[in-house]
């Protein structure tokens, strides 16, 4: 076994593959760029070594800059994670070159396998069906184009060759949609992988995504771990997985099983990696070959639970040489598990990327409950890089009881400081779609899961933050001056505070009065009658009573923001205090930036006509890109913004004016 290896990865796999490592003896070396100074992954590792600056150009994805910093901390091996430079053969190659063990496949069989053109011809040639496309080496846009244009070919999938997440995928559905999907493909497969080949294929409706686990040692042995069902997805990224599929018995267990490991053995595959299946949602017994992914993927938790398995330490052994310790026949499934990704996401602004400082962390437990985290409490989530914090898995001796223990780990977990989808997630776990295990790809983006929390939860955050603020009215912090903490202070008695609240995402203020003490107070809303509010004088922790039910609130603050939460469902208020408009406002008619990022480009200049729908301006944020649209004819008074440059949220970025 390795005495050191270097993890060439950030967040949450560097922080699991670290963890192995920790545990096995092994000296875990850890790289980072400036963003990622002080993250999670550093204060693991045993050695951190600087690659560069943010941009995952000038760091992660710089071989020359990872292999360098193996050479300085003397690492024996390179894990690459997911991501970045994990499936990218001329990583493997250069490591070999090198005299570094690369933890994972020869630069041959990823070259085969992991580029997504040349797998799905040696899948035709090993007799498994593949979805109907145009898939040959170095397509151009204009092959593509002519493709599409026959008859019945449309809607067809666009995808990046080189990699996977998502990342580098469009679907078309006309074909005047084409040459603008086909520049932000290639845009977007060159900053993700560094390669911006294409391939299309037919689009399938309904469908179920299915994934075999392939683990394959220098000797031959080629082993499958059962399948993970992952058809819970949301721009084309999973969003759910678990193991084993509802509806895979061990008929097509063996059947897509033994696709997956002839691929492996034709390749000459070693290491960990995952054949990927599309299936008919009505028949799964009708599956077509998707691709190889030649790494370690996001899911692998939930393989782990069944298997009780730890795929990092397998990549370790057979990458030491050491043949597979199981046969096939000794291969066992047992109970199941149930994965969601926790990422930096506003659900209610279209998940859109989120950034901000996580100010409060609390990680769930209690039985079959796993959490593999990249964040604690003062990382900071930046623009650069994917939006996955954390990882949740449940497991149970059945699939109801991973659920319900999913479900409560849920709404145990606390991350404030940044929005998430946690109460998304919550609400797509507990649907009766996923309690059937009815799913397929399109269920999310069918609108059948409800995005944002009904009922009186809103309200219940906004009395929650005005209460805690009227609880730092009464408790002065250590040092201050005790006549302080009086504001709300008269002789006859405590006077009545009144908090105006603006919820994150809207300009329209929530008046919230408190009246009454640390102990107790009454609170109305608006208009509203009042309710009894207890406040908690200890922890960060507040109580609100509405007529029967109580409820805990936790809270911190962010700046000028309060965070408050009480189950899966986190809300975020700006305190404003008098109301003002702020001095950075957007005027009137101006488009504003939704999210912080880079301006990749502005499509219109001042002076331009438009019309409603028509794209201004395309930013850039966690290797995603959003068109922005003029809401209605107009004409662009200024250009505000130039290609290049970063914006903050809520920014003006063209002002408008109403067309004559």
């Amino acid at each position: 076994m390795f005495s050191s290896v270097l993890v060439a990865n950030r967040g949450e796999i560097a922080v699991r593959v670290i963890r192995t490592l920790k545990r096995l003896g092994i000296r875990a070396i850890a790289v980072y760029s400036d963003a990622d100074r002080d993250a999670l992954h550093v204060q693991l590792a045993d050695v951190a070594e600087r690659l560069g600056p943010a941009a995952p150009s000038d760091s992660y994805l710089s071989i020359e800059r990872v292999l360098a910093a193996a050479a300085s901390s003397g690492a024996e091996a390179i894990h690459p994670g997911y991501g970045f430079l994990s499936e990218n053969p001329a990583l493997s190659r250069a490591c070999r070159d090198a005299g570094i063990v690369f933890i994972g496949p020869p630069p041959e069989a990823m070259e085969l396998l992991g580029d997504k053109v040349r797998a799905k011809l040696a899948a035709e040639q090993a007799g498994i069906s593949i979805v109907p496309g145009l898939q040959r080496p170095g397509l151009t846009d204009e092959e593509i184009i002519a493709f599409a244009s026959e008859d019945g070919r449309l809607p067809l999938m666009i995808k990046a060759a080189a990699g996977g997440g998502g990342r580098g995928m469009r679907i078309v559905s006309s074909a005047s949609e084409l040459p603008e999907a086909l520049a932000a493909a290639r845009r977007e497969a060159l900053a993700g992988f560094g390669d911006d080949s294409l391939f299309a294929e037919r689009y399938v409706e309904r469908a179920r995504h299915i994934e075999i686990q392939l683990l394959a040692d220098e000797h031959g042995n080629v082993v499958h771990l059962g399948e993970r069902e992952c058809s819970l997805q949301r721009r084309h990224q999973k969003v759910v997985e678990e193991s084993p599929s509802p509806v895979v018995g061990p008929e097509l267990r063996e059947r897509i099983g033994a696709a997956g490991c002839e691929l492996a053995r034709r390749a000459g595959y070693r290491g960990a990696g995952t054949a990927e299946f599309l299936a008919d949602a009505d028949d799964p017994s009708q599956f077509f070959f998707l691709e190889i992914n030649a790494r370690l993927q996001v899911e692998h938790p939930v393989t782990e639970s069944v298997t009780g398995l730890d795929l990092v330490q397998q990549q370790l052994l057979i990458a030491a040489g050491e043949p597979l310790a199981l046969t096939q026949d000794q291969v066992q499934l047992n109970g199941h598990a149930i994965e969601v990704r926790i990422t930096a996401e506003d659900a209610g602004a279209g998940f859109l990327p989120a950034t901000g400082e996580i100010v409060a962390y609390v990680e769930p437990g209690g039985p079959g409950i796993r959490v593999d985290s990249g964040v604690t409490v003062g990382s900071v989530v930046t623009p650069f890089y994917d939006s996955l914090l954390a990882k949740v898995i449940a497991t149970g001796a059945d699939r109801e009881e991973a659920l319900e223990r999913l479900l409560g780990a849920l709404s145990e977990l606390r991350i404030l400081g940044v929005t998430t989808n946690t109460g998304f997630l919550h609400r797509l776990i507990d649907s009766a779609q996923m309690r059937a295990g009815a799913i397929d790809t399109r269920l999310i983006e069918r609108d059948e899961i409800a995005v944002l929390p009904t009922g009186p939860e809103a309200r219940r955050a906004a009395i929650a933050a005005a209460a805690t603020g009227t609880l730092g009215l009464f408790h002065s912090t250590a040092g201050g001056d005790p006549w302080d903490s009086l504001v709300g202070f008269r002789l006859e008695g405590p006077a009545a505070i009144d908090w105006e609240l603006e919820p994150l995402g809207s300009d329209e203020p929530i008046t919230v009065t408190v009246t009454g003490g640390p102990d107790g107070a009454r609170v109305s809303v608006g208009d509203e009658q009042p309710e009894v509010l207890q406040i908690a004088a200890a922890g960060a922790r507040v109580r609100v009573v509405l007529g029967d039910e109580a409820t805990l609130w936790d809270h911190a603050d962010s700046g000028e923001q309060r965070w408050v939460a009480s189950g899966p469902d986190s809300f975020a208020f700006r305190l404003i205090e008098p109301v003002v408009m702020g001095e950075d406002a957007a005027a009137d008619g101006s488009l504003e930036a939704p999210m912080p990022g880079t301006v990749l480009a502005v499509r219109v200049s001042a002076g331009e006509a438009v019309t409603a729908g028509d794209v201004l301006v395309v930013l850039e944020s966690m290797k995603m890109e959003i068109s922005l649209v003029a809401p209605a004819d107009g004409v662009v008074a200024g250009v505000l913004v130039g290609a290049g440059e970063g914006v903050r949220q809520g920014q003006a970025l063209v002002e408008l004016e109403a067309a004559a």
